[in-house]
């Protein structure tokens, strides 16, 4: 199991102990992230890398790999291609050089690639600690040029294994909730589902993409986009570089935000309207590992709240667009008719364990292990890519990096967690996590308020002098208003998918006046 990128035990606990469990059975681990996490204790060999360098850290373990013969060339002839172009560039990827860029030793390194490379099948996870960059999309295709390299595609526990950074994210990603595609990825301009869909709907549909997060606040900014729907998100907390952010939010001539509870988001709509929890509702969930699951109602919607559905029904009908549906499960029908993957799945057939797609039809069982005999292109695609510095390294007057990220007793921006008095006991303000050796030549006391600043702005926060992060590195948690880590964070961001780089920048920490 080679984990990079994921602070697994703090946020993603449940994929984390079956790590461990596997570990405990005999499986080897690898684990490289910026910082000690506690995955990091179970590691047969755990490493360090410079934060933003993880396409050169794979480009390393690559090379090694090719140079040692260790490479699944049987797999590699039958089932990709583009292989001799990506091996061109690998093979400037060196470890002396890709020890001077990551900070990894050449021992470190070496041993890396045997262990993943020599141990099949073998499993690769990562979270936002891979996508949350400037060149995520990169990171990504490093992660399946090195899985691919191995043969450790299409068999089971091995693959490229992205853990989601939210409950359903995947489910939905699968739905559409994309702006370029309708369920199940197609795309909306294919005239062919455009049509499909269209047809459904009794409504000509736009085949233009629309706008990416990251776009919509442009937007805002420049007065194209006049009205915002919030369902469920935060961005007030969670969207980088706030300053601009809240400038953008107060051009907008309507703010509508659909929670559960009162958000710092939706303490700044102009209509506030009340969905339910997950205990209050029926429908489905679809996991990391795609499997679409049912889930019942517990109890039945306090106050005037309304299951999110019926809020958007309502809402379509009250603009002019007639939506009624009696039930999730009719809903889910609907979907499953105009989405090939989802196509063989009812709410009888999903029962307690559920089905991973895609499931093409009703005697299909579903399918636990995608790329098993082909890949969804045909071939698999290798990527000749080039190592790239984050958009902004540290300087004589930002000298540290920080990063952003979870700790393990709260979830993204606190909605939830913070309303919860346990959890709010275990951890009840913002920190910065410091080294010993910084926060002593810096003289910080643990717990004493410091001022942290980044080109975006400023913050004061108490510190946590730990041993979970090197020399010239900073730490800082993003669930908590009072030290807004977004407040900091660069608003640079991937070319190709539009995620901001979150989890880099440069940074200065001084004493508080």
């Amino acid at each position: 199991m080679f984990v990079i990128g994921s602070n697994t035990t703090a946020c993603h606990p449940l994929v984390a102990r079956r790590i461990i469990r596997a570990k405990e059975k005999g499986a080897k681990l690898i684990v490289a992230d910026p910082r000690n996490i506690q995955l990091s204790l179970f590691a047969d060999v755990s490493v360090n890398q410079r934060l933003g360098s993880d396409v050169a850290l794979l480009n390393g373990m690559m090379h090694i790999i090719i140079k040692n013969g260790w490479h699944a060339e049987e797999f590699i002839a039958q089932r990709c291609e583009d292989f001799d172009e990506m091996k061109a560039v690998i093979e400037a990827y060196t470890p002396k050089k890709v020890e001077a860029i990551t900070e990894v030793s050449t021992q470190d390194l070496e041993k890396m690639a045997e262990l993943y490379a020599t141990n099949s099948p073998a499993g690769l996870f990562y979270a936002m600690g891979i996508t949350q960059h400037t060149t995520g999309v990169d990171n990504v295709k490093s992660c399946c040029n090195i899985a691919m390299l191995c043969g450790n595609m299409g068999v089971r526990s091995g693959g490229v294994n992205p853990l989601r950074g939210q409950n359903n994210v995947q489910g939905a990603c699968d739905m559409g909730g994309l702006p370029n595609v309708f369920t199940a990825y197609q795309p909306v301009t294919d005239p062919a589902a455009n049509e499909k869909f269209s047809k459904a709907w009794g409504k000509k549909l736009s085949d233009k993409a629309g706008l990416t997060i990251t776009d919509m606040v442009a937007a805002m900014d420049d007065g194209k986009l006049k009205a915002l729907f919030v369902i469920g998100e935060n961005p007030r907390l969670s969207d980088p570089d706030l300053h601009h952010f809240d400038h953008a939010l107060k051009k907008l001539e309507l703010l509508v935000v659909q929670d559960i509870y009162m958000t710092e988001t939706a303490r700044e709509a102009d209509i506030v309207l009340a969905g339910t929890t997950v205990a209050e509702k029926d429908g489905t969930f679809t996991n990391s590992e795609r499997r679409c699951m049912k889930v019942n109602k517990a109890i039945e919607p306090v106050g005037e709240s309304l299951s999110d559905w019926e809020i958007l029904c309502k809402l379509s009908t009250a603009m002019g667009y007639e939506m009624s549906y009696n039930s999730p499960e009719e809903i889910f029908n609907e979907m499953t008719s105009l989405t090939p993957s989802y196509a063989g799945m009812t709410y009888e057939r999903l029962g307690i364990n559920g089905i991973p797609w895609p499931c093409p039809n009703t005697e299909h069982p579903g399918t636990p292990c995608l790329h098993k005999d082909r890949f969804t292109r045909g071939k698999g695609k290798f990527h000749a890519i080039e190592y790239l510095d984050p958009a902004e390294m540290p300087d004589d007057d930002y000298p540290f990096f920080l990063s952003t990220g979870r700790m393990f007793a709260h979830f993204h921006t606190g909605t939830m967690t913070r309303a919860s008095q346990h959890l709010h006991d275990e951890q009840k303000t913002g920190y910065v996590q410091v080294c010993p050796e910084d926060a002593e030549k810096l003289s910080f006391k643990d717990g004493e308020i410091v001022k942290l600043s980044t080109r975006r702005g400023e913050i004061e926060v108490p510190v946590k002098i730990s041993g979970m992060v090197k020399p010239g590195v900073l730490f800082l948690p993003f669930h908590f208003a009072e030290n807004a880590a977004n407040m900091l964070t660069n608003s640079a961001f991937d070319p190709i998918a539009k995620i901001p780089e979150f989890k880099v920048c440069a940074a200065k920490i001084e004493k508080a006046a």
